[in-house]
């Protein structure tokens, strides 16, 4: 499952292996959710914010050496939005 942290976009840096990450856009296709072809894991997102600036929605999951335990969730009912 997803644990997401929202970041400005120029904040997040990648380091793929080429061709093994793909893209799919759900819905009215405005942000785009990117996925290992291999695995089928989904690390990041990228699309805008409310106020329109470019964001990033990373996978808390898929870092390697953080303490999930340590990270202060935020409970959100996207249904509301």
């Amino acid at each position: 499952g997803y644990l997401l942290a929202f970041v400005p976009r120029g904040v997040l840096t990648l380091d793929p292996i080429e061709g093994e990450l793909h893209t799919y856009r759900f819905n009215k296709h405005s942000i785009a959710h990117h996925f290992c072809g291999k695995c089928g894991c989904a690390p990041f997102a990228e699309g805008t914010g409310p106020d329109g600036s470019e964001m990033a929605a990373v996978n808390l999951r898929c870092i390697e050496g953080i303490d999930l335990g340590a990270v202060k969730i935020a409970q959100i009912d996207a249904r509301s939005f």
